[in-house]
């Protein structure tokens, strides 16, 4: 190849390069080990209702056909589409305040589906301008050996063993749950709400509040308050978010951050509030809002809140908030797990689903 060739051709790859910039092009993803990688499922991502019942009255073949002869119809948008699409608006400010950082969060569509689904997954994801572009199709297999892999900071799924055993890998996770209702939430902040104890927290408080009842629990707390609380699963995230958060705070954004993290706790403030935000404060972590509810229900809370998402250990409180019209995710882990309610039991699904 001659000099003249060589050279023309290096211009052409620093034009390319150039224009990978440009506001019409997709940005690159991140490095896996840079971002904050969230892996989201197939059923949380879109609503696939039909489907699935087309798998469980007709079976695997069926449930393919149907996917290859509607390939080119987008799926809608299921219980996590809008906390995805509030994760893109964060990106799109951070990529403006640091155009070469890739401390960003970056999705991975996890899901156990045939690679023969994979045409109208990419079709809905590109119709509804989402910027997802890491694929994990494991062929009805569980896709729960590769989050780690994927350096995986929360898994989202509407599969409730799958979550169970990535928690018990160490993962963040939760399974989503559509709400009762369609409630507008904020498509210029992300919003995430949390529970306290067995989410963020260890469940070490609730074992006292079940083993001997509320005033042996209120005597703990008083006498541990200054003895903080061991993590959760959860907590791990709320510490990536928090990262995030402190690259606007550095540009002079804290009061106009696009991410806000509230705690919506039954615990009251007065008689065990104390230890929970001494807890946050000797992690380093910062929470914008904190709701102490001393008992009362979630759920008209997180309608005034409007959260993309929240999270918590008890699906008496997920059945709640979902109802009145907030995505809530159930976090299978401590105590309150050995007394499921029937909604949990009857929404569990086996891995031999397609998720």
């Amino acid at each position: 190849m001659d000099k003249t060739r060589v050279k023309e051709m290096h211009s052409f790859w620093e034009r390319n390069e150039t224009n990978q910039s440009s506001p019409s092009k997709k940005p690159k993803p991140p490095k896996p080990q840079n971002a904050m990688t969230i892996a989201v499922s197939s059923r949380a991502l879109f609503n696939m209702d039909l489907e699935q019942e087309i798998y469980e009255q007709q079976g695997m073949e069926a449930y393919l056909s149907y996917q290859f002869q509607h390939e080119t119809e987008p799926f809608t948008p299921g219980p996590a589409f809008s906390f995805i699409k509030a994760v893109e608006a964060v990106n799109a400010k951070l990529r403006e305040l640091y155009p070469d950082s890739e401390e960003l969060f970056d999705v991975v569509l996890m899901t156990s589906n045939h690679a023969n689904v994979g045409l109208r997954l990419i079709n809905s994801i590109n119709h509804h301008q989402l910027f997802i572009e890491r694929f994990c199709m494991t062929g009805g297999k569980s896709p729960i050996g590769y989050l780690k892999a994927y350096h995986t900071n929360l898994y989202l799924s509407a599969d409730s063993m799958k979550v169970r055993e990535a928690i018990e890998q160490g993962i963040a996770a939760a399974t989503v749950f559509s709400p009762g209702k369609i409630t507008e939430v904020p498509e210029t902040q992300l919003r995430v709400a949390f529970d306290g104890d067995a989410v963020l927290f260890s469940d070490e408080s609730e074992r006292i509040y079940k083993a001997h009842g509320l005033d042996k629990f209120f005597e703990h707390e008083k006498a541990h308050e200054n003895k903080p609380l061991d993590h959760g699963p959860l907590k791990g995230f709320l510490e990536a978010l928090g990262k995030l958060q402190q690259k606007f705070y550095a540009k002079g954004q804290r009061m106009d951050c696009p991410i806000r993290t509230y705690l919506v706790t039954a615990r009251s403030a007065a008689s065990s509030g104390t230890r929970a935000l001494k807890t946050l404060r000797s992690w380093g972590l910062e929470i914008d809002e904190a709701l102490f509810l001393a008992g009362a229900p979630k759920g008209p809370m997180l309608e005034k809140i409007k959260p993309h998402i929240f999270f918590d250990d008890q699906m008496f409180h997920v059945e709640g908030a979902a109802e009145l019209g907030t995505v809530a995710a159930h976090v299978p882990y401590g105590i309150a797990q050995r007394f499921p309610s029937g909604k949990d039991v009857k929404k569990n699904v086996s891995f031999k689903h397609p998720e």
